[in-house]
């Protein structure tokens, strides 16, 4: 990608200070035209890049020159390794490899790959991911339909749509778009999704609506829970909702709070076993009942 090549050329001359076209040619797997096509387009942005002619000549950076905080600072860069590598964990490894090793390839990079971040977004499904990843990026460019098998609480469904952008949120990946079956914008689990294809249809991108780009907006926590917990417990309420969600008492650590989505609820409730009492409302301690006794049927 022409963004990638830039970000390349400019960190290479600030790294060597004066490079020839042909280096940077056979660097980034261009011909020299494009070399200069690229010199001309950072010499726009307001880099201030010079060509020196003659024997020991080649291309560099005005002397003085630093690095405008409009354009990209040592932080900005740094945070663009470390989200490559995170994004290296779900797709082609070659290629992420190769553009880091763009980004700084001897000891006296502007910024060290050896980031202390680590980002791993790759989960358990990570080859199936990785490949459907790579072919929704495709039919997005292309602007071509998807179709799928979908799995969710209700049951299972085949869905067709018009892929917008692949998104990492809520430890998941999803895929959103315009259902055609639904005739409105859907987030769709990756890890649920089988049976995906590319279609030769394809379409014309439709505008967005704000309120649709609001992700968080969808999930309201219109279900209050109050429980109690064992104190054993105390790092799992910490990792879940942070220090200061529940409270001491002589009785156990009492937590107040909302959740989205019922069913996800009780399947967080039971998995601490004896080590939770709920207190309220009364329809999830009736649930809870309910289920406890099923389970309890399975072993009589």
């Amino acid at each position: 990608m022409k963004l990638d090549r830039l970000l390349g050329i400019l960190t290479t001359l600030l790294q060597n200070g004066r490079v020839t076209a042909p280096t940077l040619a056979e660097k980034f797997e261009v011909n020299r035209r494009t070399i200069g096509r690229d010199i001309d387009t950072l010499c726009r942005a307001g880099i201030p890049v010079v060509t020196h002619q003659g024997n020991g000549g080649g291309i560099s950076i005005a002397e003085g020159f630093k690095l405008d905080k409009n354009i990209l600072t040592k932080n900005e860069l740094s945070e663009i390794i470390a989200a490559l590598r995170g994004l290296g964990s779900v797709s082609e490894q070659s290629r992420i490899e190769r553009t880091l090793d763009k980004l700084g390839a001897n000891a006296e990079t502007v910024v060290s790959l050896s980031e202390p971040v680590v980002i791993d977004l790759a989960s358990h499904y990570k080859g199936s991911l990785t490949q459907r990843i790579e072919q929704i990026k495709i039919a997005v460019r292309e602007a071509r339909h998807i179709e799928f098998d979908y799995y969710y609480e209700k049951g299972e469904s085949h869905r067709r749509i018009e892929p917008c952008f692949v998104i990492f949120q809520w430890s998941s990946w999803y895929v959103f778009g315009f259902c055609l079956e639904r005739e409105d914008w859907r987030l769709f689990k990756l890890v649920r999704l089988y049976n995906m294809r590319v279609c030769d249809t394809y379409f014309t991108p439709r505008p967005i609506p704000p309120e649709k780009r609001d992700f968080n907006a969808r999930y309201t926590d219109n279900i209050s829970l109050t429980a109690l917990f064992d104190p054993s417990e105390k790092y799992r309420l910490i990792e879940s909702y942070g220090f200061d969600s529940f409270t001491e008492t002589p009785d156990g650590l009492l937590l107040e709070v909302g959740f989205t989505n019922r069913a996800f609820m009780l399947s967080w409730l039971l998995g601490f076993g004896a080590k939770v009492k709920v207190l309220g409302p009364p329809e999830i301690v009736n649930d809870i009942k309910s289920i406890a006794k099923n389970i309890l049927s399975n072993y009589k």
